[in-house]
């Protein structure tokens, strides 16, 4: 579990269906999040709670419990509380990017993104316990997410936020490239080749290794490939020279 995300808790207040707890644990663990906090929930997360985690069940398992709010996010040094946009109370407000970004930023120590009830949200005591709130931009002729839906999507920036602070599970080897010198050499062999072989003549190379220049230039060997290329035109020397001599005698 990478420490950015391991260090940030997702915490539901008051949920009423557990279906929507198991559906939130599945949402976490796709994008890499494993800590869940349930304050006051309705009831405890049952048979429908892991039928819909899926493979998420250890999640569930691990979920701690608390009685309020206060005691859920007491250890964290950022709570981020999930809100409507209001005009009334006025509280920092952050999109879900930008909540992410902040988190990752700030994840040295716990930090916690909380989700209120599916019918009212958080209560405005609740709202005041947090540092920022964050709206998803829905519609707004239509802007009711299911709770499961809502951590999807700040769940997900949180993981594409910590994904561009930490250098790619595997980078890719550096690739080498031959010089101009290398392909000069090799376009020379190249063509000593070709002439070897007589597909094109010496005295009216035409402008087939212009072309044939142009083609390697596009598809710009690597090393390795420019090395393998060497080593044919090399071989179809050696393999001339012996079938000349055999010829011969």
């Amino acid at each position: 579990m990478p420490c950015a995300l391991g260090n940030i808790k997702v915490v539901l207040v008051g949920t009423t269906h557990t279906g929507n707890i198991g559906s939130v644990a599945r949402a976490m663990k796709t994008m890499g999040l494993s800590q869940l906090c349930l304050v006051a929930p309705k009831t405890a997360p049952d048979g429908q709670a892991y039928a819909l985690a899926a493979g998420a069940s250890e999640i569930l398992a691990g979920a701690t419990t608390f009685d309020t709010l206060a005691e859920a996010v007491a250890d964290c040094a950022l709570v981020v509380g999930s809100s409507a946009r209001s005009r009334t109370l006025s509280w920092p407000m952050l999109e879900p990017r930008e909540c992410a970004e902040l988190a990752i930023a700030q994840s040295n120590k716990p930090v916690a993104v909380v989700f209120g009830r599916e019918s009212s949200g958080l209560s405005n005591e609740e709202l005041q316990l947090c540092n920022y709130h964050v709206c998803i931009a829905a519609n707004p002729q239509y802007s009711s997410l299911n709770l499961a839906m809502a951590v999807q999507i700040v769940c997900y920036e949180l993981r594409m936020a910590y994904l561009a602070k930490v250098p790619a599970a595997a980078e890719p080897d550096a690739v080498n490239y031959p010089s101009s010198e290398q392909m000069e050499n090799f376009y020379q062999h190249l063509e000593a080749a070709l002439q070897h072989t007589g597909f094109i003549i010496k005295q009216h190379p035409g402008v087939v290794m212009t072309k044939l220049k142009r083609l390697f230039n596009r598809a710009r060997p690597e090393e390795a490939e420019y090395n393998i290329l060497r080593g044919i035109l090399t071989s179809m020397q050696r393999l001339e020279k012996v079938d000349g001599n055999t010829h011969k005698e």
